[in-house]
């Protein structure tokens, strides 16, 4: 696979072409990606969703697919947000953009999410119970109700970001 986001401050999380799936601990072993005897994967299910964002039901929990656009992305705790790098010079210039990006998107509807904890991104196309083969992050989120918005921002001429941001709601 290509690298489009060299290592660096944060990790990055690409995949092959398709989208991305932050799936609860929990339940990783139910997610199959691309394998299955079904006529319509796990993964086909990914691909199906519309839009920055969208939930699919895995196991007795929901798992959250970045779809659009096959993006490196990131989870910065310090701002709740998952940022896919749709364009950028460099690593250093996309995050020191983040702040400003954030302070002015123009945020779509904000959905709910319930995690029953921490969850693991990688790509849709791998099955859970294998995603440490691969690209992937582990994502510490606190059990709960998470309030779930995106936006595409240009904080720079030449940068541009996909936001997914996550606030947990209370009771």
């Amino acid at each position: 696979m290509v690298r489009y986001a060299e290592p660096g401050t944060v990790n990055w999380v690409e995949s092959g072409g398709g989208p991305l799936i932050a799936v609860p601990e929990t339940v990783l072993p139910f997610w199959a990606g691309a394998d299955g005897e079904e006529t319509a994967s796990d993964y086909d299910r990914a691909c199906e969703v519309d839009g920055q964002a969208g939930f699919l039901p895995v196991g007795d929990s929901t798992a959250l697919v970045l779809g659009d656009e096959p993006a490196a992305t990131a989870f910065l705790p310090e701002h709740g947000t998952f940022v896919r790098w749709c364009a950028g010079n460099d690593e250093r210039e996309l995050l020191a953009g983040v702040p400003e990006a954030l302070r002015t998107a123009e945020w779509g509807p904000e959905t709910s999410w319930r995690v029953p904890g921490p969850v693991v991104l990688f790509d849709a196309a791998w099955p859970g119970g294998a995603c440490e083969r691969t690209d992937h992050v582990r994502v510490p989120l606190a059990p709960g109700r998470y309030a779930v918005r995106t936006a595409h921002t240009r904080p720079g001429p030449e940068t541009w970001l996909a936001l997914v941001q996550l606030r947990q709601l209370t009771a």
